[in-house]
């Protein structure tokens, strides 16, 4: 399997969360109650539990994710580090303010990533705009293979949940990694065939359906107004009006006892599910604490769900149909 172009752990942390709170306009989009040392030793944690692969984006946080990981990894040198481009923002005032689908930004984007990551080469670039027209998208992924052979990128990917976005580009030289939403609520059959059919590797974000499946939230449970899972987005359907959608809800009871099985928590029961769907996914669990990403780690020592356990799961769960959805 094409990935890094090295060996890694089967499980990867997200650091949206850590990122903290940041905005488009009055829509949040980022994750509350950030702490940087509460993230720093987070990432500490993750090592210390086997997890050397860590995914961000010059996005989180405007910036501030790539600059805590910088702090945190600094005596880190073999830690791997995915990051993406294509959103713009501003750092003072934590404004997302739109894509840029620029070829010429690229370069100079990467090279921000850089500064603030305090590395000289990045392990992986994804593209970080999921819907752009492959058309479009091609220009920008020209600049990546410019950055590859510049040395300051080893390799890139598309963040995209839509098959015909990563057929276009599985080809090239340097590509090998697609980045999409997967989980037990929805199984990304159709993306899935198309990584593998391509000898691709599968990051799964929202592993967690955005913190439902670790069981922490209830219907009674109310997300913080900077909070993303508070905002409307039709993408944040886990979450209505900043509580559980009662949907979901039902579907996690439906199945929470199988996901359990074998002394897994629930957290390590979803990331199993994962595990067992496909041997090219590397879940990307987000944490914000030293005890939630403690806990995702330990479903690689669980392994994935046994094969009757999977079946009896289908046979409870209902989910869409497969479309691309982008969380």
């Amino acid at each position: 399997m094409k990935f890094l172009k090295t060996d890694i752990a089967p499980l990867g942390m997200g650091c949206w969360p850590i990122g903290g709170p940041f905005w488009m306009g009055d829509a949040p989009l980022g994750y509350a109650n950030a702490d940087d040392a509460t993230s720093i030793r987070t990432i500490h944690a993750a090592l210390d539990a086997g997890i050397t692969l860590f995914d961000t984006a010059a996005v989180y946080g405007t910036g501030h994710a790539e600059r805590l990981l910088a702090k945190a990894l600094s005596d880190r040198p073999d830690a791997l580090i995915i990051s993406k481009i294509g959103l713009a923002f501003d750092e003072e005032t934590k404004q997302m303010t739109g894509e840029d689908a620029d070829p010429a930004e690229v370069i100079p984007a990467i090279d921000r990533c850089l500064k603030r990551l305090g590395r000289d080469r990045i392990d992986m670039m994804l593209l970080h705009i999921n819907r752009l027209p492959v058309a479009q998208a091609k220009p920008l992924f020209d600049a990546m293979q410019d950055a590859v052979a510049a040395g300051k990128i080893r390799s890139y990917g598309w963040s995209t949940d839509f098959p015909e976005s990563v057929e276009a580009l599985a080809g090239w030289p340097d590509f090998v990694a697609v980045e999409h939403a997967m989980n037990v609520f929805f199984d990304a059959k159709s993306v899935q065939q198309t990584i593998a059919g391509n000898n691709l590797t599968a990051l799964i974000r929202s592993p967690l359906a955005m913190g439902l499946l670790t069981g922490k939230y209830n219907a009674n449970s109310v997300m913080q107004s900077d909070d993303v899972r508070s905002g409307e987005d039709p993408w944040l359907d886990y979450y209505v009006d900043a509580k559980v959608n009662p949907v979901y809800l039902d579907r996690l009871n439906a199945i929470r006892e199988l996901l359990q099985t074998g002394g897994r928590s629930l957290t390590q029961g979803a990331l199993c599910w994962l595990l067992a769907k496909s041997d090219r996914n590397i879940p990307l669990p987000g944490a914000r604490t030293p005890e939630q990403i403690t806990d995702s780690a330990g479903a690689v020592a669980h392994g994935p769900l046994p094969a009757d356990v999977m079946a009896e799961i289908e046979g409870l769960i209902e989910r869409p149909e497969d479309n691309a959805r982008e969380r």
